[in-house]
């Protein structure tokens, strides 16, 4: 393809969720939707799309849980975006944290997708709902929301990780005895034209659905305002304000701080848990103090506010102390001389 001057070209870049072909499918479905709504605004410009794999695309073999921050699926993205290798970044919203790193913005959120989570059977039970599987029946998940929320709701049914792309996990699904059915969002499959598929559809009351879920968000520079004029354009309002709402719920739900602390004797026979929870949501303040920076367990964080960082280690010590006083520390000096013994 020829190139215009670099005024008339914006490149994009497509997130995809696996080194296979099916989670490049996907990711590439979302961003041609995209390119082209702006194709159709902006009929002089000339798009470029740019596939990328992140850090998070390649780690196969570990729960979602397990691997921690999303920006293990971002950062590759947003160094491409800082370095001006590409212009805007297409995400599905629920990606997304919900503090952007500095110099990056959400320049537009798209039409909404229906945000449920659907449920794909095995063959075999096709017909079937969660409720009429028998009991014991395993349902695969990579998402602890999904878990916890759908163990509530259906005591009788076994839960376990399944990673992967959609294909993927399809496949395991079909071609496999070991999961009745899996858990996906009802969106990438519609966008992958796989709604054939959706054998049930969640209620919130039955399972909420991730915060941004169904929503594509389109990530651009903060201060281009060049990009942020022409991908304003993709915002769907009502899209936009469900998100809002929705983020600025979970951002509020970070300032707390929960601490869950346990002992175990070596066989799990003997076990005390308990889970407590501080606000650590304090304003950052200057503050005039001798040069000695203050310690809170060995660490020195003069970015994060000094309240915040005293009452996280004071839940960690109340908790500590809770545990004691129900017979912690019997359990550990059981624990301690088994552990000698063998």
């Amino acid at each position: 393809m020829a190139k215009a001057s670099l005024a008339t070209v914006w490149s994009m870049c497509s997130l995809f969720r696996a080194l296979l072909s099916a989670s490049l499918q996907l990711a590439r479905i979302q961003t041609d939707s995209v390119v082209e709504v702006l194709r159709e605004l902006y009929p002089d410009l000339r798009f470029e799309i740019v596939a990328m794999s992140t850090i998070g695309d390649k780690i196969l073999d570990t729960a979602l849980s397990k691997i921690g921050e999303k920006s293990l699926f971002t950062k590759e993205l947003e160094n491409a975006l800082e370095r001006n290798e590409v212009d805007l970044v297409v995400h599905s919203l629920k990606d997304l944290p919900t503090s952007l790193p500095p110099g990056f913005t959400i320049g537009a959120v798209c039409k909404r997708e229906n945000p449920l989570d659907a449920v794909v059977f095995h063959p075999k039970n096709c017909g079937k709902t969660l409720g009429l599987l028998p009991e014991k029946s395993v349902i695969g998940t990579s998402s602890l929301r999904r878990a916890a929320q759908l163990k509530k709701k259906f005591p009788q049914l076994e839960f376990r990780d399944i990673r992967g792309n959609l294909n993927t996990r399809l496949k395991k699904l079909d071609e496999k005895e070991d999961f009745s059915a899996i858990i996906l969002a009802a969106a990438g499959l519609k966008r992958m034209g796989w709604e054939n598929r959706i054998g049930q559809l969640l209620s919130p009351e039955d399972c909420l659905y991730a915060v941004g879920q169904g929503a594509l968000a389109v990530e651009v520079r903060a201060k281009d305002q060049e990009i942020l004029n022409m991908v304003s354009a993709l915002h769907d309002a009502d899209t936009v304000l469900c998100c809002i709402a929705e983020r600025a719920f979970m951002k509020r739900l970070v300032g707390v701080l929960y601490l869950t602390g346990a002992v175990y004797s070596l066989d799990g026979s003997d076990s005390l848990k308990e889970t407590m929870q501080t606000s650590v949501n304090y304003p950052q303040q200057n503050e005039d103090g001798p040069n000695d920076d203050v310690q809170h367990v060995g660490i020195t964080a003069k970015n994060v506010p000094a309240q915040a960082q005293e009452a996280a280690e004071n839940l960690g010590v109340e908790l500590a102390s809770l545990l004691l006083s129900k017979g912690a520390k019997h359990i550990l000096s059981v624990a301690r001389q088994l552990n000698d013994a063998r």
